[in-house]
């Protein structure tokens, strides 16, 4: 009975120290959550490049119109104003200063028939009445000057007999013809449309044609369609050749 109570005695005193050295344990790490499968991330759509636009092509004169330039820059023909010379053929213009300094080289928009000459007495006649032969634009030199307006808009008038001036494309211009979209078409073949006037661009009448042929006018070099270049300018037979 003695030995009994003496081993109960013992344990007693061992179980606070069984006790203590279980709280002197470190814990055990706890276990970490299994981590959610992270979807992939979207990745970014690359920029698509920038739009170049592509360059205006340069309009360069045709051996016919660089004749014409030479001559009137040589022998001072634009009698010291500023002038112009009309590739038809190309449906091209190029602009001077006084001195010869090519100052711009735009598109244009002809009359819808080929031809070197007016018709007579076209100048007289209501538009409406044209026949589609008679809406020519006529070849030759001429002093144009701005003078009477059309549609409550002066223009530079080429010839005021035949009625043939240089202005922009009309507001009044049917949507059909689509003269816009002539003129900015890469060729020269669909270019024929108009009455027998030159068409230009807006920019270029505003910003360069008006402001230099306002005050005194200028010449206008219309090369031909068909009739031979000496005898639209007989004076370029006086060019010495190259």
């Amino acid at each position: 009975m003695k030995s009994l109570i003496l081993s109960l005695a013992g344990f007693a005193l061992l179980a606070p120290a069984v006790a203590d050295a279980r709280a002197a344990e470190p814990p055990k790490a706890a276990r970490k959550a299994p981590s959610k499968l992270k979807a992939p991330s979207k990745s970014k759509a690359k920029p698509k490049p920038a739009t170049v636009a592509a360059p205006e092509p340069v309009l360069t004169p045709s051996p016919a119109a660089q004749r014409v330039i030479d001559w009137v820059s040589g022998a001072h023909d634009n009698r010291g104003l500023p002038w112009a010379v009309v590739d038809k053929v190309n449906a091209t213009l190029f602009l001077f200063a006084p001195d010869g300094t090519q100052q711009a080289a735009v598109p244009v928009l002809l009359g819808i028939m080929p031809g070197d000459e007016a018709s007579p007495g076209v100048g007289t006649k209501a538009l409406a009445s044209l026949g589609p032969a008679e809406k020519t634009t006529p070849a030759g030199r001429y002093l144009a000057k701005f003078g009477l307006p059309v549609a409550g808009e002066r223009v530079l008038w080429v010839d005021y007999a035949t009625s043939v001036a240089l202005h922009p494309i009309p507001k009044d211009a049917g949507a059909r013809e689509k003269r816009r979209e002539r003129m900015l078409s890469p060729t020269p073949d669909d270019n024929r449309i108009t009455f027998g006037c030159i068409n230009v661009p807006q920019a270029f009448y505003t910003r360069q044609l008006r402001p230099t042929f306002r005050r005194k006018g200028g010449y206008v070099y219309i090369l031909p369609d068909t009739k031979p270049i000496d005898e639209v300018f007989p004076r370029l037979r006086t060019q010495a050749p190259d």
